[in-house]
């Protein structure tokens, strides 16, 4: 197995580093210690979850190389270099006695955050773990074993990138067993991969039918409303899903998206983005970031307006500080 930076900077002593010219590279460092998290979120079941146990299980991978990647930055001034730099035994005590393992701390949140956003880049694990919702139901799995031979088939056909094939596997399996809830919600999806969206709303109103407290089909006919530019008909699914989940912050973020980028209202997009950049900072969700450059995106364009004010007056009525 290949050997992880988190090995080396906890287990060798200060002592070592000053007897070797050890010649890193932040991103380097950042992408090694990443490599490790994001295989950590590989192995982490959604299986019978809600969204926020996953999350949890993130956090924890997250936070297993946070600590090493805080001593990496101390020891060798991680702030972009040009050239990595030799350390000195006495530099690198004075640097690992500033180590923070305050969770609260900015020091700590800064590190954190740093894994969090390239894991957010590079990490497709961890996007598709986040993204899952698929909480079992009376109705979800089927005890046809059929069925459940031609659900498998239809799951892997999709992990390959067949929807052809996926399609005609998860019909099969809904022949077999037509309230079989996850077979309508994966047909949907793979509907939605090959763009027919029309389709792909008829599986999850299907699942709905079944299972009326199914989020996965409830959030995805949000998304595929946007793909039909139907934004209105989006808005009124994600507010159909709160109905069902009040605290998820994808209704929030979905709402403020579609207000900031696709209908250009900024204002009502910030609150909601604000509202979600809450929910997922509490949840330690790395979907944190993508609120963040919403926010970002639409601040430029409320500056463009003259409305700096505005959106300071919104952050602030949302406990959100500028910094």
């Amino acid at each position: 197995m290949k050997q992880l930076y988190v090995f080396a900077f906890l287990g060798l002593s200060c002592a070592a580093f000053a007897q070797e010219d050890i010649q890193l590279d932040s991103d380097a460092l950042l992408s090694e210690l990443s490599d490790n998290a994001c295989a950590c979120i590989d192995e982490i079941s959604t299986y019978n979850k809600h969204r926020e146990e996953v999350v949890k299980e993130i956090n924890t991978c997250i936070e297993e190389v946070t600590q090493a990647y805080q001593l990496g930055t101390q020891l060798f001034k991680f702030s972009k270099p040009e050239k990595s730099e030799k350390i000195t035994e006495q530099d690198s005590t004075n640097r690992e006695k500033v180590i923070n393992t305050n969770k609260e701390s900015k020091q700590y949140k800064d590190a954190y955050y740093k894994i969090e956003e390239q894991l957010m880049e590079s990490c497709e694990a961890l996007k598709q773990k986040v993204a899952a919702s698929d909480k079992q139901g009376l109705k979800s799995m089927s005890l046809n074993e059929q069925a459940l031979k031609y659900y498998r088939e239809g799951v892997a056909a999709s992990e390959k990138g067949d929807f052809s094939t996926a399609v005609k596997q998860f019909k099969k399996a809904l022949k077999e067993d037509e309230e079989f809830a996850f077979a309508w919600d994966n047909l949907g999806l793979a509907y939605r991969k090959q763009e027919k969206y029309d389709k792909a709303i008829e599986a999850y109103e299907k699942s709905i039918e079944i299972d009326p407290y199914g989020l996965m089909p409830l959030q995805n006919i949000a998304i595929a409303y946007q793909y039909q530019e139907e934004y209105d008909k989006a808005i009124d699914a994600y507010k159909r899903l709160a109905l069902i989940d009040e605290g998820n912050p994808e209704v929030a973020y979905g709402i403020g998206s579609i207000y900031a980028l696709k209908l250009n209202e900024y204002e009502k997009a910030l609150d909601y983005m604000c509202k979600a950049f809450n929910a997922y900072t509490k949840m330690k969700s790395p979907y944190r970031s993508d609120a963040e450059q919403i926010i970002n995106i639409i601040y430029q364009e409320m500056k463009k307006e003259g409305k700096e004010e505005t959106f300071k007056a919104i952050l602030k009525d949302n406990g959100i500080d500028m910094g």
